[in-house]
């Protein structure tokens, strides 16, 4: 996990100069506490896409802990927006080999085209693989040749199964068959890959809500989790995304991509005080480690560091 944690503070690079650099000139010496340099921190924050509802919280929890001591260093108020932001990501994700609880556990993937859906699942899959699990992936993308064609070769690389449907074919008439040749097959876990197309498409949110009946036909209760996968770069945009792809689905989690592209990494702040979803996996790259679950306090510390 250190050689992770070396990838996700040089990844963070970008987000650390906006967020980090620009909180630190602003409280540098021992600050004069007052209107002016709270309103200076919560512009920072803003600007690095913490959102609204999460800047004036955690410039508000500041405020309160400056009140009580009245006097601070400037590492002291860095590190109490640390601190902060790290009570505000907990809860994060249950280490993901741990939560096997039903054969086959179904993950559903959600997202715009674009976002690194596709090989976030492969790479989700080599990590249950290297775990021991059995995997299935279904390629229930069946509007983009590609998708299927780079599942296939994730399948060929992990010895995964693959099920997909012809071009244009029915993807929960896909989906439904997958989780039942995982039941037949004995496999572990299904890994379904969606459709990407503009999240403002209303086809496509039917289309999503039509799969996850599919599967909870096939296997009552599935699917146990369903992950949105969003591109870091795309900052507040990826409130909507949260937003319109929660109220199709449901979201049980959410796959951060791109981090070491952006110096928006404080989208993951407010998504998370917004919704209340918590992010379960974080990419800074395009190696196959270079996604990893995701801890808030090893995502905190690699920000500040």
């Amino acid at each position: 996990m250190r050689g992770f944690f070396k990838k996700l503070r040089n990844g963070l690079q970008k987000t650390r100069e906006q967020l980090v650099g620009q909180i630190s000139e602003v409280v540098t010496g021992t600050p004069q506490f007052d209107d002016e340099l709270f309103e200076e921190i919560e512009e920072v924050l803003i600007a690095s896409d913490c959102g609204l509802e999460t800047a004036a919280h955690l410039t508000g929890r500041l405020r309160e802990v400056c009140e009580e001591r009245k006097t601070m260093k400037a590492t002291e108020v860095v590190e109490i927006i640390k601190e902060q932001m790290i009570v505000m990501l907990n809860g994060g994700s249950a280490p993901v080999d741990a939560v096997i609880d039903v054969t086959p556990k179904v993950y559903l993937f959600v997202g715009v085209n674009g976002t690194g859906k596709t090989t976030s699942i492969g790479k989700i899959g080599e990590h249950f693989r290297s775990a021991g699990k059995s995997v299935l992936f279904a390629a229930c993308d069946t509007f983009r040749a590609a998708a299927r064609e780079q599942l296939q070769i994730w399948a060929d690389r992990s010895g995964a199964d693959l099920v997909s449907g012809d071009d244009g074919s029915d993807p929960a008439a896909v989906a439904f068959d997958a989780v039942n040749a995982a039941k037949a097959r004995g496999r572990d876990v299904v890994l379904i890959d969606t459709a990407g197309r503009l999240h403002t498409k209303h086809n496509l949110m039917e289309e999503l809500k039509k799969i996850s009946r599919a599967v909870d036909k096939a296997l009552p209760g599935a699917p146990h989790e369903t992950l949105l996968v969003l591109d870091a770069t795309t900052g507040q945009n990826g409130v909507s995304q949260a937003e319109s792809f929660g109220d199709a689905v449901g979201l049980t989690g959410l796959i951060l991509t791109k981090l070491d592209g952006t110096a928006k990494g404080g989208i993951i702040l407010g998504i998370r005080q917004r919704f209340g979803v918590p992010v379960s996996w974080i990419g800074v790259g395009e190696k196959i480690d270079d996604l990893e679950t995701f801890d808030s306090r090893e995502f905190i510390e690699a920000l500040f560091a």
